[in-house]
């Protein structure tokens, strides 16, 4: 599978797991879902970094996006 798909995938999971976690906490409840949401993202953004030798530079993180959801659109 292609890492940068990977990549962006882990970071959009686990940037949408925040609020859900903030909510939860705020809620008193326990939060499960979120939590595996969170596990699911890093797993995936770990692997991404890991076979990927030269790994992915701050500046380089927009283009990547760029690729992947220009991917997604053709």
């Amino acid at each position: 599978m292609d890492t940068d798909v990977m990549f962006v995938a882990g970071t959009v999971l686990v940037a949408v797991t925040l609020p859900a976690l903030l909510t939860a906490y705020t809620e008193g409840r326990v939060p499960r879902i979120p939590i595996a949401m969170l596990l699911a993202g890093g797993m995936l953004v770990t692997y991404a970094l890991h076979e990927r030798p030269s790994g992915y530079s701050f500046a380089e993180i927009p283009s990547v996006f760029e690729r992947v959801f220009s991917k997604m659109g053709a």
